[in-house]
């Protein structure tokens, strides 16, 4: 992890650059990951510094702190490439369970952040007549799920939130997609499951190989393979894909 403060990128635009929100853990560390790999300067928001990339200290569910994190990025390196609105959280509740505080606290993480992200990184992209956004949705973008009342609310704005960009902006050759995974292993993963066994007594054992076998391919995913879909929809080699919502479930949502 190198500090932003100490960091000043030589011949502007010669490197890619991308914004990974919520990029300290889970899905977001491993699309850090991969985006280094493939040669981007990649800044991090979060509110916990991560182990790659430059981090910068942003709670995402503040457009204020967004605005500024994007405009310290833009004023140190003169570009966004790419922006993958990652951050997010999970929430295990029917709607009589949902009470108004944590309706509005999983919007202004998982919605209101992504907005913040997306319209401050914009007006760049529209000056460079290029750029891709990728909002982190989640298979329940096109499916239902029990108990899951606000998340499932949450990732289906994602989903609206990537065609009306899409749409608005492809004047601008900006793309936007929103990747939909299913179960894959994360920390968030293994806290929900925590959380349920706790409340239910249920065996964690029993419980993670019936979330397995619920899948067609009779596993959970890998943030790494989530990654690997992110680089490639920020490549040159999906320049014809916007608009889309890409799923990488298993199978899940094809039963």
């Amino acid at each position: 992890m190198v500090p932003a403060e100490s960091l000043r990128m030589q011949n502007k635009g010669l490197v890619p650059v991308a914004v990974v929100t919520g990029g300290s853990t889970g899905i977001g560390s491993a699309v850090v990951e991969k985006l280094l790999q493939q040669g981007y300067q990649v800044i991090n928001l979060d509110i916990q510094p991560g182990l790659a990339g430059v981090y910068l200290s942003c709670d995402v569910s503040k457009v204020s702190e967004v605005q500024q994190a994007i405009a310290r990025v833009l004023a140190e390196y003169g570009r966004i490439d790419v922006l993958v609105s990652n951050a997010g959280r999970h929430l295990s509740a029917d709607i009589e369970h949902t009470t108004e505080t944590m309706l509005d606290e999983l919007f202004a993480l998982n919605v209101k952040g992504a907005f913040a992200a997306v319209q401050a990184v914009l007006p760049a992209m529209k000056q460079q007549r290029d750029g891709v956004i990728l909002l982190m949705a989640s298979d329940q973008a096109l499916i239902g799920k029990r108990n899951s009342f606000v998340y499932n609310l949450t990732k289906a704005a994602l989903a609206s939130m990537a065609r009306t960009t899409a749409l608005d902006y492809a004047a601008f050759h900006i793309r936007c997609n929103a990747v939909c995974p299913g179960t894959i292993d994360t920390p968030l993963y293994q806290q929900a499951i925590t959380r349920y066994c706790a409340s239910s007594g249920r065996d964690a054992g029993e419980v993670h190989a019936e979330e397995a076998a619920e899948q067609p391919l009779g596993r959970l995913g890998k943030p790494e393979e989530v990654a690997a879909l992110v680089a490639f929809l920020a490549s040159p080699e999906a320049a014809f894909i916007t608009g889309s919502l890409q799923l990488i479930d298993g199978g899940y949502t094809a039963q």
